[in-house]
């Protein structure tokens, strides 16, 4: 495995924080003031939600009850609804907006269903004045047994099993625009190697594994619903750059913080639920402390490809000096890779943490 060494010229800071509170209004926010919001709500019509969107307003627990199954996601995507309006406002021009969601199937009435949450979210995004760009697809891994749900093999009862979830990406504004030498710069050091873009820029991602675990019977929900810590990365290295901060309205456990820390981006959370501290904290300090792990990974991945084209007779005409590498593009050629060094605490609900970019030696 490759090893790695820092480079103490180029030391910068990030900045780390929890806003306990909802989503829907996120006045300590202030206008344009984020580069990205990648998060991933409650999936309206999901059974393990329910309780949280009856808790937002209670006219849908009373639906639910009903079993009224259509004005039921009708209500829940009119809360959620909120937070994109906050969320247009928090971005600047030319800031994205990454939204993990899934549909939902259910029985209601007597009648099963699908419940299209992407589609109702990017039509609430769109009228918010959010310009949709193509999506991701997440496919999902699956364990279960059988293709099918309903009558088996008898034709006109079966319904198909669901393994994806969708990605949505959203633009405020135009293109962002990088101004000055210094944001230009930056910009080339936030690159990220060719064969990376090939992989990432697809409208399908597969292996990709979910991270659903047990949260105990004294936690806050029977089970977390975070999505996995390279969902969030690749969406933070593709669309951000160093130093950008980035917000997830739904912080749940602190994934997308963690995502963001190790990649050298500030990050807000917001989350309702402050029995999450803990998971929050843990999930914080785990990123940290296997941040040095998962770049000489990423390093020895680079190589293994560089070796293969190599060995095809594909010589590399670029080289990134400082990680020592041949490359694919010019563009790759100040690519630098940074690893958190230290997590400090600051006050009670942030955090700052010191970087550092890293040679290979």
């Amino acid at each position: 495995m490759t090893s790695v060494k820092p480079n103490q010229e180029f030391d910068f800071q990030t900045q780390h924080d929890v806003i306990w509170g909802d989503s829907r209004n996120m006045p300590t926010i202030a206008d344009a003031s984020v580069q990205l919001i990648v998060t991933s709500p409650p999936y309206p019509m999901i059974a393990m939600w329910d309780r949280a969107f009856g808790e937002m307003n209670p006219k849908i627990a009373q639906l639910l009850e009903e079993e009224r199954g259509n004005d039921a996601f009708n209500a829940m995507h009119e809360e959620l609804n909120h937070c994109w309006r906050e969320c247009y406002r928090t971005l600047i021009d030319g800031g994205l907006a990454c939204i993990n969601i899934g549909d939902a199937t259910r029985s209601m009435g007597g009648q099963f269903a699908l419940y299209p949450n992407h589609a109702a979210i990017v039509t609430a995004l769109q009228s918010i004045g959010f310009t949709i760009l193509p999506d991701i697809l997440w496919r999902k891994p699956s364990n279960a047994p059988n293709k099918y749900m309903g009558s088996g093999m008898l034709p006109a009862g079966a319904y198909v099993t669901y393994e994806h979830e969708y990605v949505i990406i959203a633009r405020k504004g135009g293109k962002r625009i990088f101004k000055t030498a210094e944001e230009k710069s930056n910009r080339r050091r936030s690159a990220f190697f060719w064969e990376e873009r090939n992989a990432w820029f697809s409208d399908l991602w597969q292996g990709l594994t979910g991270s659903r675990q047990k949260m105990g019977p004294k936690g806050p929900r029977e089970r977390s619903a975070a999505f996995p810590l390279d969902l969030p990365q690749r969406l933070i290295l593709m669309h951000s750059v160093y130093g950008d901060t980035v917000l997830d309205p739904f912080l749940g456990t602190g994934t997308t913080a963690a995502a963001a820390m190790r990649n050298g981006r500030n990050s807000i959370g917001i989350e309702r639920t402050k029995e999450l501290e803990t998971d929050i904290e843990n999930r914080l300090a785990e990123c940290l402390s296997s941040s040095k792990t998962a770049l000489e990974n990423r390093i020895d991945k680079h190589t293994r490809f560089i070796e293969s084209r190599i060995a095809m007779g594909k010589i590399p005409k670029h080289h990134n000096d400082s990680l020592e590498t041949p490359v694919i593009t010019k563009q790759e050629r100040e690519l630098s890779l940074s690893i958190p060094r230290e997590l400090k605490a600051c006050g009670e609900n942030r955090r700052i943490c010191s970087h550092v970019y890293w040679t290979t030696s």
